[in-house]
């Protein structure tokens, strides 16, 4: 594999929210994917295949070895773009499926949209930098009424990189959320610590996001980035229906 080195934000420059961000994040990984982070770890996965938007990925189900069974909830079915909830007022970002353990305070998330072309000028997606398409997909992800520089400052990318991958690319990227959705996360330093993996076919974004507490990334943000690390674009079959077909229509 491949990687591309991500650019820089600003040159030689590192925001003290940033240093905050790494002195709250409980563990840094720099390098994923990375199949052997779990090799004494006896993980059983299980795959979900998407055939309307066709992609699939991999995420942990048991941990044999602690008798620990992880409690996953599908709560969001995958669905054509046409009909998914828009993560965004303008509705360009959109999660097509979404799996939730609240127990253990994991989400797993696939969202499509289109990039943003402020960030990603360039119809050659050959020239972007792993940072730009991080920015672009967290500038459409939230749901409040504020331009796409004060929804990314809700996040800080921590790392970002490129893969090819069976001739596809494929960018990854690490980030911390300053908001927790759970209502048990009362303290100033909770956030959540994402991974995330992202693709492009056909004009649109493809993104794989999975996250969890902070303070609960030491244990289960590895298995977190084996569940990134294992998605990909599938070719489309009869069943597949592209983001741009019938954009109109909701069922």
């Amino acid at each position: 594999m491949n990687r591309v080195a991500s650019k820089p934000t600003s040159p030689n420059v590192l925001w003290r929210r940033d240093l905050l961000l790494l002195a709250l994040s409980s563990s840094l990984s720099t390098h994923f994917p990375s199949s052997g982070c779990l090799a004494a770890e006896d993980v059983r996965m299980t795959s979900l295949v998407d055939e309307i938007n066709a992609y699939t990925y991999s995420y942990p189900v048991e941990l044999p070895s602690k008798k620990f069974l992880f409690k996953w909830v599908e709560s969001r079915k995958p669905e054509r773009y046409s009909s998914a909830a828009p993560l965004s007022p303008d509705a360009r970002l959109r999660i097509v499926s979404e799996r939730v353990d609240i127990v253990d305070n994991l989400i797993i998330s696939v969202s499509i949209g289109p990039p943003n072309v402020q960030f990603l000028k360039s119809k050659d997606k050959k020239t972007w930098a792993a940072k730009d398409v991080a920015d672009s997909v967290l500038s459409d992800k939230s749901a409040l009424r504020v331009t796409s520089s004060q929804r990314m400052s809700e996040s800080s990318v921590l790392d970002a990189h490129a893969s090819e991958i069976d001739g596809e690319l494929y960018w990854y990227y690490e980030y911390l959320v300053r908001k927790s959705p759970t209502k048990s996360a009362q303290e100033a330093n909770l956030y959540r610590h994402y991974v995330a993996s992202t693709a492009e076919r056909e004009g649109y974004l493809y993104s794989l996001s999975a996250s969890t507490l902070s303070k609960e990334w030491t244990k289960m943000g590895p298995l977190l980035e084996q569940t990134v690390a294992s998605f990909r674009l599938l070719p489309p079959t009869d069943n597949y229906v592209p983001p741009y077909k019938d954009p109109w229509r909701f069922w």
